[in-house]
């Protein structure tokens, strides 16, 4: 069981994505800008510098074309090679997107880091998730997705609770991306998720349930997103905590960070 226990926090430890809240380029509020806009043009492309302690690598997220679902047209959204490792193009990745009222929104299933071998699987559908807003004030609440999962990982059974929320960011006038790239008239959004992890195992005749992971925020993605180009910088780290007694148990860490960085490279 330690193996197995061990592989699931692993997968949390990559999945799940906190971001930094270090924000030293200035710029806060959000006053409503009508001349924003983001690209959703056929043919559009990104690519990505992927960097992250397990390794880099690169994204190259693109739009293919146009995907009717229900009542409503959506850009759809692909990746070269059908490979992402960035929580961004990850959640992009073979998704419909489309604008109405100030608002992008994201529908299909949430692939969290679909480049990884993952022992779980966990993946969220959407229908008009709002993954941005034009005019939105710093931290509004933009959509909830709540939902249990459950699944059998390795004979044991798991109950997942999650809740994902989309939250409304800054304004900011200039700003430097970490490596060093400038630009104008830049905002952020952020996707953050809260999830619980439950198993029940059978003692003597009498089922009992144990808690993995105790209901915690396990992602906070924040996109840079700039005007007339799309998401310039995405920030993420991985972040859980779990009871000291069961890490003893088990033998791993009570607690882990991972870092995750997505840098615009190049776009048309």
């Amino acid at each position: 069981m330690k193996n197995k226990f061990y592989l699931l926090t692993v997968a949390f430890s990559v999945l799940f994505i906190s971001c930094s809240s270090d924000d030293s380029n200035g710029g806060s509020g959000s006053t409503p800008d009508t001349n924003f806009s983001i690209p959703l043009s056929n043919g559009k492309y990104w690519t990505y510098d992927v960097v992250a302690q397990a390794g880099n690598s690169r994204d190259s997220l693109y739009i293919s074309g146009d995907s009717i679902i229900g009542s409503n047209t959506y850009k759809r959204f692909e990746v070269k090679n059908d490979i992402a490792t960035g929580f961004y193009s990850s959640s992009l990745r073979n998704n419909g997107v489309r604008e109405s009222d100030n608002k992008l929104l994201l529908t299909g299933d949430l692939s969290l880091a679909s480049g990884q071998q993952l022992p779980i699987d966990l993946d969220v559908s959407l229908i008009d998730f709002i993954i941005f807003k034009k005019g939105a004030t710093l931290d509004e609440l933009l959509s909830t997705k709540t939902g249990t999962i459950q699944q059998t990982v390795q004979g044991f059974p798991l109950t997942i609770n999650y809740s994902l929320k989309s939250k409304g960011g800054e304004s900011i006038p200039n700003y430097t991306s970490p490596n060093g790239d400038i630009y104008t008239n830049v905002r952020t959004s952020k996707i953050l998720l809260n999830a619980s992890i439950t198993t029940v195992q059978d003692f003597n005749g009498f089922p009992v349930t144990i808690t993995i992971l105790s209901d915690q925020q396990i992602l906070a993605s924040t996109q840079y997103i700039a005007n007339n180009i799309g998401v310039v910088y995405t920030n993420t780290v991985t972040t859980y905590t779990i009871n000291q007694t069961i890490a003893d148990q088990f033998g791993i860490p009570a607690s882990d960070t991972q870092t995750q960085e997505e840098f615009l490279d190049t776009h048309n």
